[in-house]
């Protein structure tokens, strides 16, 4: 793939039909990083295929772990890790890899990481991971680039975050299942990919409670054994589909949608006027005749999420009236918004807020996607617009989307992928 591959959409078709929602990549990532603390085969099943996962098992590869995969089903046996070393080229590629911190040094005494990579959505710093780290014992030295942590022994100890941060709740979470004593993590993050993780962490022999309350108790082990764990399903990617079917006026039931965790995305669908209906995990949507235009705020989990932000904004783009949206996670998460315009959409930003004044129609443009969640936005909006539009960037949506346009295709949207030198 190449910077000129793009999306063509030709927008203004109805979704309709069925899709079922595939596993979670915010939950997949942290549970194989853990896979290294693990004495013992672990199987993985319900691992979507996206680059970012590509990018774990390579990780785990260039560390010694023996790694099979059969479609969504991947396999773990982490006893032959040779060194502690995360390739600095693979952490360049995706964020996540920080996860293997907490999971390398409560195993093996000892982890050398680059600073991560992933989307440029905004200060994202991992000082709650090293603070948290240091008050479990562990010695810490940046130089040049890179972290070294060592610690002989890690030790229980309460630790306080400053802001609820998912991927330092998980890391600590993870170092702390083998520290000698009691853990306890408060302001934890209470997302349902926290609870995952902690569901596999306890099928191996942890001892983690309170996981999906704000705070976490953790009671170290010294040794954790293999166990077989299912993914949830993707409550990002249900949110997206059941956007995209309110917004191009369609008909969709996602099944196996993880309903309990999309009260606040549930919520707003229906504020602003489409119609949701839950059976068991089956979800609904449809679209009724037009929508309202409604305001919206990011917050951590059980909060409308920040990773569905953008794809909500496109929604509005075309509501009746004018909302507000309101980021309060990160502060650079509007980088979408240029693009939109480029699409007729009438929107304001003032630092953490936009102003979206719906509009009659958006037309379809040639745009680009800079982050994961602002390039599903912009595949939306193609899906409403009229005309043809293009969206670049497709390895950013390939991060966190597994196989879009047919995913889309199965609902009846005109979407195709266009590599470069095919349309001359």
């Amino acid at each position: 793939m190449t910077a000129l591959d793009a999306f063509e959409i030709r927008g203004g078709r109805p979704l309709s039909g069925s899709v079922r929602v595939y596993g979670a990549k915010n939950a997949a990532l942290p549970i194989l990083a853990a896979t290294v603390m693990v004495e013992g085969t672990c199987i993985i099943d319900g691992v979507p295929a996206l680059e970012d996962v590509r990018v774990m098992i390579e990780i785990l590869r260039a560390l010694g772990a023996g790694v099979e995969q059969d479609g969504e089903r991947i396999v773990v046996d982490a006893a032959s890790i040779a060194h502690t070393d995360v390739p600095a080229d693979l952490m360049a590629r995706m964020r996540s890899s920080i996860f293997l911190m907490g999971p390398l040094i409560a195993r093996f005494g000892e982890v050398r990481v680059s600073r991560p990579g992933g989307c440029v959505i905004g200060q994202r710093p991992i000082d709650f991971h090293l603070r948290g780290l240091r008050q479990l014992g562990a010695a810490i030295e940046e130089r040049h680039g890179f972290i070294r942590c060592t610690a002989r022994r890690l030790t229980g100890e309460t630790i306080t975050l400053d802001f609820p941060s998912v991927g330092a709740t998980e890391n600590l979470m993870m170092a702390a299942a083998l520290a000698d004593g009691v853990t306890r993590i408060e302001n934890a993050a209470r997302e349902p990919e926290i609870v995952d993780l902690a569901r596999f962490l306890n099928a191996c022999g942890a001892q983690v409670k309170g996981a999906g309350e704000d705070t976490i108790v953790i009671r170290g082990v010294h040794h954790l054994h293999g166990a077989a764990h299912r993914i949830i399903p993707d409550r990002i990617v249900a949110g997206t589909i059941a956007l995209a079917a309110a917004a191009t006026g369609g008909s969709v039931c996602l099944e196996g949608a993880p309903t309990a965790y999309l009260g606040a995305v549930l919520s707003k669908l229906r504020e602003a006027g489409a119609r949701v209906e839950v059976s068991g995990d089956a979800l609904w949507v449809r679209a009724e005749d037009g929508y309202r235009a409604v305001d919206m705020v990011t917050a951590p989990y059980p909060g409308f999420p920040t990773d569905l932000q953008a794809p909500f904004m496109a929604w509005m783009t075309m509501a009746r009236g004018t909302s507000v949206i309101r980021e309060n996670v990160f502060e650079a998460r509007f980088r979408h918004v240029d693009e939109l315009l480029r699409m007729g959409a009438d929107i304001t930003v003032d630092l953490r807020t936009a102003v979206v004044r719906g509009v009659p129609a958006l037309s379809g443009a040639e745009v680009t996607a800079s982050d994961l969640r602002g390039g599903a936005a912009l595949v939306l909006a193609g899906l409403m617009a009229e005309g043809v539009t293009r969206v670049y960037g497709l390895h950013h949506i390939d991060r966190g989307y597994q196989d879009l346009e047919l995913y889309l295709r199965d609902l009846g949207a005109d979407i195709i992928r266009i590599q470069s030198g095919e349309d001359g």
